[in-house]
Parts: structure tokens; C-alpha cells; sequence
């Protein structure tokens, strides 16, 4: 009776796992997501946190390729988005797609040590560390996790030229005017990437004009094609009928 219990237990177990089957026989992907340059090969990755530019200033664990792993249908809904600005020589540019639990526990674990304030001059130069999680910046669950969460800009084409970050060079407030802050290839959005500042909050009314329009096409265009923008970031989106609302992943990407 007890052998009886135990395996009837484990299937129920491994039946309401279905992360754990891979995609195509791929063992880096889990049934359900996709490398978003097999879907759309067009739009540009930048993967900040496999790098040293990001805001704790150096890679993050659980991430081993520059490569945005989402889920098939997040994927799909945001080639539709880039189809449409490539009629108007922009494409998409991805900055993070889905992020490890175990990249989210590395967050809150350096938002922790309050040491460790390298970054702060170009991320949060306004923010009282101690605040981090109480202004809402850092949390111990991330939508990332659940496979259709994304960051991303417009970058027109044909592509300018990326300026490359090199550790140790002064930093500069994330949101200083376009031409004296980090100068990325982007369009301008008023701010830099993982800006901690009301500044990047989408409809924050201090940034200028062509600012605002450029967060305004993002955001029309994202809307269309099924995503949800997160008010305190311009650069974050969701899609709305994600496959996975309630599941937060921890596999790597690789």
C-alpha cells in the first residue's frame, strides 16, 4: 500500500510539472518558449544583465548566452510589433526577456548590501538604497519569470553605431538630457535603461515633447499587439494573455 501511495503521489507530481519537458528535445528551453531570434532574427538584443551595464554593475546569475527567451506567444505578438516599425526603418531592441528566479534572488540579495553602491551615480542617483524595495524597484517575484514580460526600446535603422560600456569610466545620471547621459543607440525616451527615477515613468509629464511621443508610439504600438505597459517603466511590457499568469521559472538561459 505504501509503494501504491508513493507512485500515484509522484505522477500527480510530475504530471503538474509541465516545465519540465524540454522544447523539441532542446534541454536549455522548456516546452512553451522559444529563442525570440528564431521567431524574429531582426530585432536587436542587447542583453544588459549577461554584461557589466546594468544597475549592480556586473552579470547576473543565470545567464550564460545574449540570447531573449520568451514564451512562443510573447514572442509572436512582438514580431507583429516589429513587422510594423520596419515599415518605418525602426526595429525593436530587447534589453531583458525572461530572467531566472534565480537572477531575481541575485537582486534582492544585492539591494540587501547596502555597501554596494557602485552604480548608484548613473541608476538611482535620487534614491535612498534603503528604499529600493519600498518605492517598489525591487520585489522578490518578477513577471520576467513568467516568460512574457520584456524590456525594450526602438533603435532606428539602419542601426547607429552602440556606444561600448568600459567599467571604471565615470558614470553619468541616467536622466540627463540624450547627449549627456550613457549614449545608447536608441530613440530618445527621456531616459536610459533600468532608470530608477520618476522620470521613466511612461506618462511622466516632465519630459520633453519628443520624448513623450516616442514612449507614446511604443506604447500604441505594444498595446495593439496584445501588451501592457508597466506605468513606472516606459520600457517594460507584458503580454496581456500570457500563458503562464500564475508560474515563475527558474531555468537558465542558455
Amino acid at each position: 500500500m505504501k509503494l501504491f501511495l508513493l507512485v500515484v503521489v509522484s505522477s500527480v507530481f510530475i504530471s503538474g510539472c509541465t516545465n519540465l519537458q524540454t522544447k523539441n528535445g532542446n534541454p536549455n528551453l522548456l516546452s512553451g518558449f522559444t529563442y525570440l531570434d528564431e521567431v524574429d532574427p531582426s530585432i536587436i538584443q542587447e542583453m544588459r544583465y549577461l554584461g557589466n551595464h546594468n544597475f549592480i554593475g556586473r552579470p547576473i546569475l543565470g545567464y550564460y548566452v545574449p540570447r531573449c527567451i520568451l514564451t512562443v506567444e510573447a514572442a509572436e505578438a512582438l514580431a507583429k510589433v516589429q513587422a510594423e516599425l520596419k515599415q518605418y526603418s525602426m526595429s525593436l531592441k530587447v534589453y531583458d526577456c525572461y530572467r531566472p528566479q534565480k537572477a531575481v534572488d541575485s537582486f534582492v540579495a544585492w539591494a540587501k548590501d547596502l555597501n554596494d553602491t557602485k552604480t548608484r551615480k548613473e541608476f538611482y542617483p535620487k534614491v535612498d538604497k534603503t528604499n529600493l524595495f519600498k518605492d517598489g524597484y525591487i520585489a522578490e517575484k518578477s513577471g520576467h519569470s513568467r516568460g512574457s514580460t520584456m524590456d525594450l526600446t526602438i533603435v532606428p535603422l539602419p542601426i547607429p553605431k552602440q556606444t561600448e560600456y568600459r567599467g571604471g569610466e565615470p558614470l553619468f545620471e541616467c536622466y540627463l538630457p540624450v547627449d549627456k547621459r550613457f549614449k545608447d543607440n536608441t530613440l530618445d525616451f527621456g531616459t536610459g535603461f533600468d532608470c530608477f527615477d520618476p522620470f521613466a515613468h511612461t506618462a511622466n509629464q516632465e519630459v520633453g515633447s519628443l520624448q513623450k511621443r516616442n514612449r507614446l508610439m511604443l506604447k500604441s504600438m505594444m498595446e495593439k499587439n496584445g501588451f501592457k505597459n508597466l506605468a513606472e517603466e516606459w520600457w517594460h511590457y507584458t503580454l496581456r494573455n500570457e500563458p503562464y499568469p500564475d508560474r515563475y521559472f527558474d531555468f537558465d538561459v542558455k
